[in-house]
């Protein structure tokens, strides 16, 4: 990045670093912590509105506009752009029957998932907006996990639709101001690692290898992550929901959780 654009240099979380190494060491390999994620929008959608909305929320949070460094630094670093504008897509599958239109959007997600980021080059997301009908779109965003988690991806998305429902005319954003990413990393930084890491000492204390679920296999290249599809009933969903939410939870993290308590079982 052209120093010219740089807006601050900062240093990574310790969850970025693992993040970055494993980007890094893999390069040639399938990026297993690409995110994409598929939002089904019902109704009338205003695409140039929402495109808007979706730089707003770039400019608005700095963490957002980072790239990561690794050559002519002791130690990685992120360098936030002054600007970026956000890669945005479009493509109206009206004119095509509903089995090709699907055929062609899968084929796209696709050859999306398999388009790595570069971590030196922010914005290290994009959106593309897919039209099937009248009323009836698809958006997509993909990002890497090194920049949101599934708690960010909640907030981000909340204010992207704030921002979008916005009337133009309104004299100001309906948002907050954005906490400064710096201050998070500062307040990170001033935190006691060793009690953390003598925490986490004590907790795994006898653990003398990693519990797997079926046999390592080396070699063979990056593994692509897959789904397994299963209808849960409402009432459940919602319990679950909720539960999570008193645990400060993830409904990830609780499902996983649940999972590790089975197979431990």
């Amino acid at each position: 990045m052209v120093r010219s654009r740089i807006e601050e240099l900062l240093p990574l979380t310790p969850l970025q670093e693992g993040l970055l190494f494993h980007a890094v060491y893999d390069d040639g390999a399938p990026d297993v912590y690409m995110v994409q994620l598929v939002f089904d929008l019902d109704g009338p959608v205003d695409a140039q509105r929402l495109r808007s909305a979706a730089q707003a929320i770039v400019d608005r949070h700095m963490s957002l506009r980072a790239g990561f460094m690794t050559r002519g630094v002791p130690r990685p670093v992120q360098a936030i752009a002054r600007r970026v504008r956000v890669p945005w897509r479009e493509e109206d599958l009206r004119g095509l029957g509903e089995a090709e239109a699907r055929d062609v959007f899968e084929r796209w997600l696709a050859e999306d998932r398999a388009d790595r980021f570069d971590l030196a080059r922010p914005p290290l997301l994009r959106f593309a907006l897919f039209r099937f009908g009248e009323d009836r779109f698809r958006l997509v965003m993909t990002n890497h996990h090194i920049l949101l988690d599934g708690w960010s991806t909640q907030l981000l998305m909340r204010e992207l639709f704030t921002l979008y429902h916005q009337e133009p005319e309104a004299p100001a954003s309906p948002l907050p101001s954005a906490v400064p990413w710096r201050e998070y990393l500062a307040w990170y930084g001033s935190r006691d690692r060793g009690a953390a890491v003598a925490a986490w000492c004590g907790v795994l204390a006898g653990v003398e290898e990693a519990s797997v679920l079926g046999p390592v296999v080396s070699g063979g290249g990056g593994v692509v992550p897959g789904e397994v599809w299963c209808e849960v009933p409402e009432g459940l969903t919602g319990r679950l929901v909720e539960r999570g939410r008193e645990l400060g939870l993830t409904l990830n993290t609780l499902i996983q959780g649940r999972g590790g308590f089975f197979w431990a079982g």
